[in-house]
């Protein structure tokens, strides 16, 4: 069930109106059944295997806390049987094709035949929230859960279940059995975040699906020019795909009066690339910060060290997303990103004046950009031919028909692209307006006028110009 279907709008509407109807204490039963329900309506079997994934870390967590002196012993048991459902489901036919690779080039007979194995959906947000919560208990940040229901609601909350954000038991596992009270305040936040994430998600990035696709997935058909003009809308279909995934996430939690992770804070205004990675995937980013980098030794060890850790962490983020080596290629090259950036802070001072401040954010959207192009290659192979070609027309981009006739073959008529390029300056107005605090509590304060224009605006764009056939699974589904 996706969240830009009418067939998610009915259920949520139902869910909302049980949800302040039932009795509290049995309101988080319904919250269960509704997250499975929701789950199921992609592939029913598969929420056998969230089931028995929380089972393990349900009885795991509570031999850590009941028998400390084997506590270690528990936790490498559910990190094993965490990881080794992630490998098995998302990177067995990885590592097999790899090896088939290998041995085909050369010339050598591969003895395991080609195999194919359903990937389950968010089966990275759902292992990561469930190992962290076991993390938590090991390292006696939070009790154990003693209900393995309540868990399993924790788990498989529906607003975050398949794309995050990646919850923390402390944050989220109370709010569930909390007593709440139906409130207009909490209607009207979550109706505006919802608003947003929609508009994010069916005007930009459903439209920049078509262009991007179409020059990706056929790279060897277009040239230099189409591939900077993919990459570019690629960088805003991602973000108003995954920030529009979260809106809508956060939004649903708020009517419910549940509060989720803010996930992502304007992160193309970032003036590095470490402060990249504080705006971006929040709670993916400050996950792998608490349980891989800080274990590893993070920075309180000697430089070299710093940046094996640094490395590391980059690197498995990038496997995290996907099981293919673009992603892999993603994350170390983020990761020298940091390292460079972390070199050239220790030479060169910090200038804080406004016009180095601009420069700071061009040349980290470029760096971001770029980076992109390896994370949206279909390919190793696909990711080099890109690269290589990446300027080979540049000299007839001041030459009028030629930039006609190669924008017209992008998958988009002149006035969807026109479309496109105005939303995402709606979209970096919004971002810019609001730049020390949330857009909408900007917009809370000021007259009812100006924030019913708002809103009625961004409705009426999303209902006139939203791709309503055709539009995809948000993006990060896969991971």
């Amino acid at each position: 069930m996706l969240f830009n279907s009418l067939d998610f709008i009915i259920f949520f509407i139902c869910v909302v109106f049980l949800y302040y109807t039932l009795p509290h204490k049995i309101r988080w039963i319904m919250l269960l059944i509704a997250s499975c329900i929701f789950y199921m309506c992609w592939r029913w079997e598969l929420i056998f295997l969230i089931f028995f994934s929380t089972l393990s870390n349900y009885i795991l967590a509570l031999c850590i806390d009941k028998h400390r002196d084997k506590s270690k012993l528990f936790l490498i048991l559910s990190l094993i049987i965490n990881f080794g459902l992630l490998f098995i489901f998302k990177y067995m036919m990885f590592i097999n094709h790899t090896f088939m690779f290998i041995y085909e080039h050369f010339g050598w007979t591969y003895p395991i035949n080609d195999f194919n194995i359903i990937l389950p959906m968010g089966i990275s947000f759902y292992t990561f929230q469930a190992a962290g919560y076991t993390l938590d208990v090991y390292r006696k940040d939070i009790k154990p859960e003693k209900n393995y229901f309540k868990l399993t609601l924790f788990i498989t909350f529906f607003p975050q279940l398949v794309a995050g954000p990646i919850e923390r038991a402390d944050r989220l596992l109370s709010q569930l059995f909390t007593k709440k009270k139906f409130s207009l305040d909490n209607l009207s936040i979550g109706v505006k975040l919802m608003i947003m994430g929609y508009f994010k998600k069916i005007v930009i990035a459903d439209r920049a699906a078509v262009l991007v696709d179409t020059v990706f997935n056929n790279v060897t058909d277009h040239t230099g020019i189409a591939y900077i003009i993919a990459a570019i809308f690629f960088t805003f279909q991602i973000y108003g795909d995954f920030s529009g995934y979260t809106d809508i996430a956060r939004g649903c939690g708020k009517i419910l009066g549940i509060d989720l992770m803010y996930n992502f804070n304007r992160p193309y205004f970032a003036k590095s690339i470490k402060d990249f990675w504080r705006r971006w995937h929040i709670s993916l980013s400050t996950w792998f910060r608490d349980y891989v980098y800080i274990p590893l030794g993070g920075s309180r060890c000697s430089t070299l060290k710093k940046y094996r850790n640094i490395m590391i962490t980059f690197i498995v983020s990038g496997l995290w997303h996907g099981a293919n080596w673009t992603f892999v290629l993603w994350g170390g090259v983020h990761g020298i990103y940091q390292v460079i950036g972390d070199i050239k802070n220790k030479i060169l001072p910090e200038c804080k004046f406004f016009v180095f401040d601009i420069f700071r954010v061009l040349i980290t959207f470029i760096l971001v950009v770029l980076a992109w192009i390896i994370f949206r290659a279909n390919s190793i192979g696909d990711c080099i031919y890109i690269f290589r070609n990446l300027f080979n027309d540049i000299q007839s981009i001041t030459d009028i028909q030629y930039m006609y006739v190669l924008v017209n073959g992008l998958g988009l008529q002149m006035f969807e692209i026109i479309l496109l390029i105005g939303s995402i300056l709606i979209l970096i107005f919004s971002d810019m307006i609001g730049f020390n605090k949330d857009i909408h509590d900007l917009m809370d304060k000021l007259p009812f006028p100006v924030r019913f224009i708002y809103y009625y605006i961004l409705m009426a764009v999303i209902l006139c110009t939203g791709v309503f056939s055709g539009g995809g699974e948000f993006i990060y589904f896969q991971f």
